[in-house]
C-alpha cells in the first residue's frame, strides 16, 4: 500500500490507549528490519529520517527506499521527518514524498516556534501530510546537532496554547526523557504528563525513550502518549551484533553475510518495543 499520513494512526492510537512506534533508520538493512518486525507483529509503523540519516543516505535515497517498503508492506507505513530544522527543509521533504513532518522549534522563542510551525501546517495539511510540533525541550544531544540542549519541562498551559495557535496534529512534550540515553535511568514525570493530556486533546509524542523502563513506557501510553520515538536502542542492537559477526567471521568479505545478523537483532528489538507499546495487531 502507499505510505499513509500519521494523523489518523495516532488518533486511533490515542483512542485505543496504545502507541505507534516511530523508529529511526539510516540504511536499507535497518528499514528492512523495522518493516519486517512490524509485519510480524501486524502493527502500524512510523519510519523516521533524522538529520543525520538525511545527511548520510541522502533525502532521495531515504524517501524512495521507504516508498518501496510501504508499497510492499501489509501494514500501514508512515515516512516521518524527525526534528526538522526549518521551513525550507519541510518543503523539500513534502515534495519528496514524506507523509509526516516534525518541526523542532524548541530552542526558539515561543512566538517564533508558533510562526514557523503554523506555516508548515498551512502547506502540509492540505496535502494530507500530518505535522508534529514540540513545546518544552527534551534534553540530550539530538542527532545532527553539535551541542547538548538543557531540558525544559513542558508547561501544560503553554502546550494547550501552542496546539491552539498552530493547528498541529501531534505534539512532542518534555516530561523527563533525554535524547541518546544508553542506560535505563530516565524518570518520567507522569503527573505532569497527565496534566498535559488533560489539557491537550491531540496525540502526544515521547522523544528520548531509550532510557525509559518498559513499565514506565506502558504507563505513559495509558496517560496519553500515542507515538514513541526509538533510535538509540536500535543503533546499539545493530552495531553490537555487527561487531560480534566481524569477530566470528574475520575473513568474511560478503557484506550481506555480515549485515544480516545485525538486521535480525534490530528486528527483534523492534518487535519487543511494539509489544510494550501495545500496538501489536493494530495494523
Amino acid at each position: 500500500m502507499p505510505l499513509v499520513s500519521g494523523k489518523q494512526l495516532l488518533i486511533e492510537a490515542r483512542k485505543g490507549k496504545y502507541a505507534v512506534g516511530a523508529f529511526n533508520a539510516n540504511n536499507l538493512e535497518m528499514i528492512q528490519g523495522i518493516i519486517g518486525a512490524a509485519e510480524e507483529e501486524r502493527a502500524p509503523v512510523i519510519l523516521q529520517a533524522s538529520q543525520g540519516a538525511i545527511k548520510y543516505a541522502g533525502l532521495e535515497y531515504i524517501t524512495e527506499i521507504v516508498k518501496v517498503a510501504g508499497r510492499l508492506a501489509r501494514i500501514p507505513v508512515v515516512l516521518h521527518l524527525d526534528h526538522g530544522t526549518d521551513f525550507s527543509q519541510a518543503v523539500l521533504c513534502l515534495r519528496s514524498g514524506f507523509t509526516s513532518l516534525m518541526f523542532d522549534g524548541s530552542l526558539l522563542p515561543y512566538e517564533e516556534n508558533v510562526r514557523i510551525t503554523k506555516a508548515i501546517v498551512e502547506i502540509a495539511q492540505p496535502c494530507g501530510v500530518s505535522v508534529e510540533g514540540e513545546i518544552g525541550r527534551i534534553g540530550g544531544v539530538e542527532e545532527g546537532e553539535a551541542s547538548e540542549a538543557s531540558p525544559v519541562l513542558t508547561d501544560p498551559r503553554e502546550a494547550q496554547s501552542f496546539v491552539e495557535d498552530t493547528g498541529i496534529d501531534s505534539v512532542a512534550v518534555a516530561v523527563g526523557t533525554i535524547h541518546k540515553m544508553k542506560v535505563k535511568k530516565a524518570r518520567l514525570n507522569l503527573d505532569l504528563l497527565q496534566e498535559i493530556a488533560d489539557r491537550v486533546k491531540i496525540p502526544l509524542v515521547l522523544h528520548g525513550s531509550s532510557g525509559v523502563p518498559d513499565e514506565a513506557l506502558r504507563e505513559a501510553v495509558k496517560r496519553g502518549i500515542s507515538k514513541v520515538n526509538i533510535a538509540t536502542e536500535l543503533s546499539i542492537a545493530f552495531s553490537t551484533e555487527l561487531r560480534k559477526t566481524l569477530v566470528k567471521l574475520p575473513e568474511e568479505v560478503d557484506t550481506r553475510s555480515l549485515l544480516k545478523p545485525a538486521r535480525e537483532a534490530l528486528k527483534q528489538v523492534v518487535r519487543r518495543k511494539i509489544r510494550v507499546l501495545g500496538s501489536s495487531g493494530k495494523g
